[in-house]
């Protein structure tokens, strides 16, 4: 069985990892990623961790997840807070340099979106948009396998959609856009404003409205309906065949995603409601979706 090697880049800590193309990942290792090095540092990093790794020799190909808009053709970061000084380098060109294999990289969310559309909740499926909610929303569209990236690697990034236009902004994104208003983030912001200072993130609004909370199901009858609300503006441009929901906001999925999931369909035409809603499956779908790089690379819409 072939086997191919997925990376997960970050600010803090750089993941490598051996998965077989079933998605079964045989060995991973982690290291600090220490990008205040600079960028050649970050390399060697990641080129020590991949060499520890039992099997690498035998792997087909490298593909690597990191977070922010990423050049798909170049093989470099276009904007990023975590990693600023890695802004612009080749990347996928320098490790594919030392390793003569195949090296592709991609958004942290966009390989995490091929991993559950290739082995995950949306196999099977020919058009996946998967959205992942936690401290931001993100999100991805798959097509026969092959992840959307955009002219500028900006494609899925949907959390700038605007639900709302007469709420207040409150940083760079518009006013109303839903990652402000129906993220973890979100909701714990609105917690500590209706609920009280002792609300410390999502959670705790969701085990109130477990509690029968009257305020705290309003929040979170309100943050499904904003979700659906983008939902609804993705599903009318691409109409998939299922969404695939994940991030660590989906721990509260028992108060809110049969909810958003019914406000969605209100919002759609009957010719649509054939989609399906599915939790997102992968235990590491940052990792196995890299590994997944390589291996759909042919097939690989811009």
């Amino acid at each position: 069985m072939k086997t191919f090697i997925g990376v997960d880049l970050g600010g803090t800590n750089v993941r490598a990892a051996v998965v077989r193309e079933d998605g079964v990942i045989q060995c991973m290792k982690k290291s600090r990623s220490c990008p205040e090095r600079g960028a050649e540092s970050v390399m060697e990093t990641m080129i020590s961790l991949i060499e520890s790794l039992e099997g690498y020799e035998d792997c087909e190909g490298i593909g690597m997840g990191i977070p922010g808009p990423i050049d798909t053709i170049g093989g470099k970061i276009i904007v990023s807070t975590n990693l600023p000084k890695l802004i612009g380098f080749p990347i996928a060109e320098y490790i594919e340099k030392h390793f003569q294999k195949p090296a592709y990289m991609d958004n942290d969310v966009k390989v995490a979106a091929l991993g559950e559309a290739v082995l995950g909740a949306g196999k099977g499926y020919p058009i996946v948009y998967y959205v992942t909610i936690s401290t931001g929303i993100g999100g991805a569209l798959v097509i026969d396998q092959k992840v959307v990236s955009g002219q500028n690697g900006h494609a899925g990034e949907i959390g700038n959609i605007c639900i709302d236009r007469n709420r207040k902004k409150y940083n760079i994104l518009n006013a109303g856009a839903v990652e402000n208003e129906a993220s973890g983030t979100a909701l714990t912001r609105k917690g500590k404003e209706i609920l009280g200072e002792h609300i410390s993130n999502a959670g705790d609004v969701f085990e109130m409205a477990r509690g029968g909370d009257e305020k705290a199901i309003k929040l979170v009858d309100d943050m499904a309906y904003d979700m659906a609300m983008m939902l609804c503006a993705v599903g009318h441009i691409v109409d998939p065949h299922v969404f695939v929901v994940g991030g660590g906001v989906m721990k509260g999925k028992d108060v809110f995603f049969e909810k958003m999931e019914r406000f969605y369909r209100t919002m759609i035409h009957d010719g649509m409601q054939s989609v399906v809603f599915k939790e997102a499956l992968l235990e590491e779908p940052g990792i196995v979706g890299a590994a997944m790089l390589p291996m759909t690379k042919g097939r690989k819409l811009c």
